[in-house]
């Protein structure tokens, strides 16, 4: 694995990313939080800090979302189909070092795009003088970084063997399930069919846990799970990251073009 190689793959990502105009979503982000806190001002008189924190807060990961599904799903396939990947692993350039390089950009990317709405939230917050838990709120938008990168990982491992709609279609479909799977085990216990409890606990094995990275509804009450349950979260984020990477690296391998 040779970084530079990896860091000018990601670094092209950036830039290309960047150059289709997606920064533009921050603008919409602003505008949108700030007709929302507004109208909240007008309606919800007495909840309207709690429930602009919430919102703030959620825009970012649909925002974040969009930009990990819809981009991120097409990555690869966009590279595969224009044929452009063939000359670039023509090159001294491993089809692993293309698809971590391929993660590494779009994952700046949310991290840009994450950076920039978090400044714009905490302007409007202090403009309505809302009062915000600052350090959970950071802590919470950390987490969903890595919960947006690990999204990019499923799309871009979707990416290698289908098209962007149906990448981005199913990258959806597994964050959805993916907020719902820590229930899965509550549901296996009170299944008395055998088969069944086995076929549920599969899905929660495949299906990332990411109720562990979603922080966004503590952290507006200023609150936060210990340290090492954050960091044993952390770590199920990264090792998640780098299981996917290693399956989309192993398809795209044996992947002909």
């Amino acid at each position: 694995m040779n970084a530079v190689r990896v860091g000018a793959i990601a670094s092209n990502v950036f830039r290309e990313i960047l150059r289709e105009r997606v920064i533009y979503l921050t603008g919409l982000y602003a505008v949108g939080f700030v007709l929302a806190v507004t109208f909240l001002n007008e309606v919800a008189a007495g909840t309207e800090a709690k429930i602009s924190l919430d919102v703030g807060v959620a825009g970012m990961g649909l925002i974040g979302l969009t930009v990990a599904a819809f981009v991120g799903g097409g990555l690869i396939h966009k590279e595969v189909e224009k044929r452009t990947a063939l000359v670039l692993i023509s090159k001294p350039l491993s089809k692993a070092e293309f698809v971590i390089g391929k993660h590494l950009g779009i994952s700046a990317v949310l991290v840009t795009l994450l950076g920039i709405m978090t400044v714009i939230y905490l302007g409007v917050l202090a403009w309505r003088g809302i009062v915000a838990p600052f350090n959970s709120l950071v802590a919470a938008i950390l987490f969903m970084a890595l919960e947006l990168s690990l999204m990019a990982a499923v799309a871009l491992l979707f990416g290698v063997f289908s098209s962007a709609l149906i990448s981005t279609i199913l990258t959806i479909s597994v964050y959805v399930m993916g907020h719902f799977s820590g229930n899965l085990v509550a549901l296996s216990e009170s299944v008395e069919t055998g088969s069944l409890k086995i076929f549920i606990k599969v899905l929660y094995l495949i299906f990332p846990d990411l109720s562990r990275l979603d922080l966004k509804n503590q952290a507006v009450y200023g609150l936060l799970p210990d340290p090492p349950t954050l960091l044993f979260n952390f770590g199920y984020g990264i090792i998640y990251i780098g299981l996917l990477l290693a399956i989309a690296s192993l398809l795209f391998s044996k992947k002909e073009f």
